[in-house]
């Protein structure tokens, strides 16, 4: 059965090895092929949406997909944003103070918040050349209707803003009111 030598052995053994490997990936594409993956929710804040809206729109091998009627945008429809609200924050002044140590070499572009309400439409008009000089990128962190959307486009002209949720970004940075921009510079109106 085995030569003096051992060749014949180690032909076997690593045969029989390869073999083996063989095996066990055919098993284990088997298992991941009837696996099917389901959604698990690891933490919940209690404000979480349900992904449902945008996973209606991707095709899946169980349905047939959705049909989409002329104009609807499905969960790219700002009416579905609506209302944006961000607890914790409301109109008002701004102290300046410097941004903490930790962010000062994440912060890669300046960041400014502003909702629909009067004060931060007055702030935004005024120093939107300011804000597009600086690169800055806007979060719409608060507005009621569609009619609040529009006018904060018109505001920001070129600005990118950005329909957003920012409560930890709220609590990390203890922000209490907006308009707020957010730079190397500091926290600042």
């Amino acid at each position: 059965m085995c030569s003096a030598t051992g060749v014949r052995f180690a032909q076997t053994s690593e045969m029989l090895r390869v073999r083996c490997l063989s095996g066990l990936w055919m098993v284990i594409f088997l298992l991941s092929r009837s696996a099917s993956a389901e959604l698990v929710t690891i933490y919940d804040t209690g404000r979480t949406h349900s992904l449902t809206p945008f996973l209606s729109a991707l095709p899946s091998p169980q349905r047939t997909p959705v049909a989409v009627a002329p104009g609807d945008l499905g969960a790219a429809d700002p009416a579905r944003w609506l209302p944006l609200r961000s607890p914790g924050l409301s109109p008002g002044p701004v102290t300046h103070r410097p941004l903490p140590a930790l962010y000062q070499g994440t912060l890669t572009r300046p960041v400014f918040l502003v909702g629909a309400d009067l004060r931060s439409q007055a702030w935004l008009q005024q120093h939107r050349d300011m804000l597009r000089s600086l690169g800055a990128v806007g979060l719409l962190v608060q507005a009621e209707t569609e009619q609040d959307l529009n006018t904060i486009a018109t505001l920001a002209a070129d600005l990118s803003v950005l329909p957003a949720g920012v409560t930890d970004l709220v609590q990390t940075l203890e922000l209490t009111h907006i308009p707020v921009l957010i730079s190397r510079r500091g926290i600042e109106q």
